[in-house]
């Protein structure tokens, strides 16, 4: 699964966009840099029932910003994404292609 695709299951299973639970993250305090991994998933299991996969890919998100590594950008495996930054503002405006730029 693409990270991508992480972040949009996230968005189907709990009705939020990336960017919304972002910003619920930050009004609980879970976007500091002493932020926990385990803290994060803790939250969104017990509010939103995601499991550790989701939740890790939404800490990256937190503690990373949008951009990801380069390294499966174009490439052929299950792990594929279309471009090194990530979109948060959800599935219904992805640009097509889910072209949104590089973080470089």
């Amino acid at each position: 699964m693409s990270f991508q695709a992480y972040l949009d299951t996230i968005e189907a299973k709990t009705g939020l966009t990336p960017r919304e639970l972002l910003a619920i993250a930050a009004e609980r305090g879970l976007d500091g840099p002493d932020t926990k991994a385990g803290a994060v998933a803790e939250w969104l299991k017990a509010d939103y029932g995601l499991g550790r996969g989701h939740a890790m890919a939404l800490f990256h998100v937190i503690r990373n910003g949008p951009g990801i590594d380069s390294k499966h950008v174009g490439s052929s495996g299950p792990h594929r994404d279309e471009t090194d930054v990530l979109w948060l503002d959800g599935v219904a405006t992805k640009p097509p292609g889910g072209t949104v730029g590089t973080a470089s």
